[in-house]
């Protein structure tokens, strides 16, 4: 965030390219409790969100995990969640709240659907006209994070791939209208170091239409 690129600061590089940029504001995850796994403490956060908004810095992502469909575990994540959330409207950027159901669970539906419950009552803390994102795991019944995607608080739903291939990623994407990708692993997964340009090139070239078909297709679930 605080380097330069041509001379620009790199927030303001990436918008002049049309790129919208985020930082990554946690410090990590806590141990796991209760089946979740928490932020790490996040001293001196105040003063990184100011510097960030005078950079050109849009928003911010904080990401923690939940392990097994544990009421109160769920309900301790989503409540610091947007407890920084909060704190990042108030410096006027736009927060991604990221509490990331491992999709590998065993009780992977109940902790989805104890998630949106939380979320939903948590969107009621949000201030009067503002807005948040939310990234989560592709649920394990699709659609049923709708109502997320529906509610006026919420800019945008994004999906995380979390462990997916990207062919199984992108195909519960779009089994999920109103959600987008943000994949990291599933995008990267087929670069290779020895690759040459024009391998590499194409290479993220297939990965991107592939991902952004899924983000945009209309498949019912």
């Amino acid at each position: 965030m605080d380097g330069h690129v041509a001379g620009k600061p790199t927030p303001r590089a990436l918008i002049d390219q049309g790129v919208v940029p985020f930082i990554k504001i946690d410090k990590g995850l806590e141990n796991e409790a209760n089946g979740v796994q928490l932020m790490k403490p996040m001293p001196g956060l105040d003063d990184l969100l100011i510097r960030a908004k005078g950079l050109g810095v849009f928003g911010t992502k904080e990401r923690s995990v939940i392990n097994l469909a544990n009421r109160e575990g769920i309900a301790a994540i989503v409540a610091q969640q947007f407890d920084v959330a909060r704190q990042v409207l108030a410096h006027g950027m736009i927060p991604i709240i990221e509490p990331e159901v491992n999709i590998k669970s065993p009780e992977r539906d109940a902790a989805d659907r104890i998630l949106l419950a939380e979320i939903l009552r948590n969107l009621e803390s949000i201030p009067e006209g503002a807005q948040v994102m939310l990234k989560l795991s592709l649920p394990a019944e699709a659609g049923l994070f709708q109502p997320l995607i529906d509610h006026p608080t919420v800019l945008r739903v994004v999906a995380l791939s979390g462990g997916f291939s990207r062919a199984d990623a992108c195909r519960e994407l779009a089994r999920n209208p109103g959600m987008i990708a943000s994949f990291s692993r599933a995008l990267l997964s087929d670069l290779r170091h020895q690759q040459s340009d024009a391998e590499f090139n194409r290479t993220l070239g297939t990965a991107i239409d592939e991902i952004y078909d899924a983000s945009v297709a209309r498949v019912p679930a």
